[in-house]
């Protein structure tokens, strides 16, 4: 949705339906923008979706947690190391400089798909965390010192927090915090006014991954900017669900993981500015890493992106990103997005009609695949435990953000995260396993307790 009036008309299409005493309890699931049919279309390409748990239907909704496989995927990482395995950029021999072409073409993939203008801006990681420690332990020395400020949200992942917590403590900076208000937003207006003179790093969330709240990170990076003040941007919840450019939001830095894309696991992306990659010191050291090393001689490193991906890389990992990228290509943007909206939507207005479910935060402003709900008297795991017997999977708990989480006064939610698999019947499936939901032992004997 791109206007704010179309946001508002949404907004109060959902309320509106959520009050209508009128409606029937069997009624089917529907939404403000109407059927979706990508779910139903894609399912057969997700192997594992045709797996049964105690006699259920696997309906899975923790999508923000990791995405299942197509089996394009599959098959890119098994050719790859039927067909092309070898280690790269070190053997003179055809099948390394196979290896290395295919290693090459994912990274020239990542950059089209994430709107790069250097294939050398694009670092290939473990994952967010270990892109955003290498950020910390990098730029955030070169820049932060005694005395200075690195400014965060109050609704970052504790893979966006604590390192740069870790590094203030280390050097005796002082760590902002932005703080959220009561719907779960960050405004821009918030974050420029917390850009005094001794912030000289910014760290912010594209998207929450508890609500689904998307920042104005367009405008937030505008802001630093005028104080000469580097972006890096957590876009691991982003990425997935809606195209993602960083020269337009004009990004020093964006990080993501491959595995929640629809990727393999063990696969990310550190997306730099080419002048600012290039100014980072190595973070590991190692095979193709340097130049040429003497006993004597200072040690020659080679540019980014090299010297940032010391060791053997993930090659097969980076081979089905980039076949997980082309996969949603295919099925396009407009229809990925028009997919969330339809399913949050849904969801928005299904689980808040039954009685004592309560949705947090406002995710029909902008939908962005994640619905998180709280319901009254019982604590999330046990709703979690419920909905699992159901078949369902979902996240319980604090979502590794329980500093965000506190903000609303609730031990935890419980958190239905949208894939392009998901479907409008997912949905129905989980409005009425909540009719049923009861206290359980996480409810009486540890009510206060939690630690996902």
């Amino acid at each position: 949705m791109e206007s704010g009036a179309r946001m508002v008309d949404l907004v109060d299409m959902t309320s509106a339906r959520r009050n209508r005493s009128s409606r029937a309890e069997s009624s089917p699931v529907r939404s403000a923008t109407g059927e979706s049919a990508l779910g139903e279309t894609v399912r057969a390409d997700f192997p594992i979706l045709a797996r049964r748990f105690g006699g259920q239907p696997l309906v899975y909704l923790d999508n923000a947690a990791t995405a299942q496989k197509p089996q394009r995927v599959l098959d890119a990482i098994v050719d790859h190391y039927a067909a092309a395995n070898s280690n790269v950029g070190r053997g003179y021999y055809r099948l390394s400089h196979l290896a290395t072409d295919v290693y090459e073409q994912a990274r020239e993939t990542v950059r089209r798909a994430i709107g790069a203008e250097h294939p050398d801006e694009v670092v290939f990681v473990p994952g967010t965390t270990a892109a955003v420690n290498l950020l910390a332990d990098t730029l955030g020395r070169d820049l932060v010192g005694g005395g200075d400020q690195v400014a965060v949200t109050g609704m970052e992942h504790n893979s966006n927090l604590l390192p740069w917590r870790r590094l203030c403590e280390s050097v005796g900076a002082e760590l902002v915090v932005v703080p959220a208000d009561e719907r779960g937003r960050v405004s821009a207006e918030d974050f420029a006014a917390a850009l005094g003179p001794r912030v000289k790093l910014a760290a912010i969330t594209h998207v929450s991954n508890v609500l689904g709240t998307v920042n104005p990170v367009r405008d937030m990076i505008a802001h630093a900017h005028r104080h000469d003040v580097p972006v890096v941007v957590d876009g691991a919840q982003a990425v997935p669900h809606r195209p993602v450019d960083v020269r337009d939001l004009d990004a020093d830095f964006y990080v993501f993981s491959g595995h929640k894309v629809y990727g393999p696991m063990g696969i990310g992306v550190l997306y730099g500015r080419r002048d600012l990659l290039h100014r980072l010191e190595p973070y590991q050291v190692g095979g193709g890493t340097v130049k040429g090393v003497s006993t004597t001689e200072p040690v020659r490193y080679v540019p980014a992106p090299a010297r940032l991906e010391a060791g053997t890389p993930h090659i097969a990992g980076a081979v089905g990103l980039a076949a997980a990228f082309d996969y949603l290509d295919e099925l396009g943007w407009d229809t990925i997005r028009e997919h969330d909206e339809t399913l949050v939507l849904a969801a928005v207005d299904a689980v808040g009609a039954v009685p004592g479910v309560r949705v947090v935060g406002d995710p029909a402003a902008d939908p962005n695949g994640i619905v998180s709900i709280v319901v009254d008297g019982i604590h999330p795991y046990d709703v979690g435990g419920h909905l699992d017997a159901h078949g369902i999977a979902v996240r319980s708990g604090v979502h590794c953000a329980n500093t965000f989480v506190d903000t609303f006064g609730v031990v935890g939610t419980v958190r239905l995260s949208f894939g392009i698999y998901n479907t409008l019947a997912e949905v129905e499936l989980v409005r009425d396993a909540l009719r049923t939901v009861t206290p359980g032992t996480w409810t009486t004997e540890h009510p206060t307790e939690r630690f996902l």
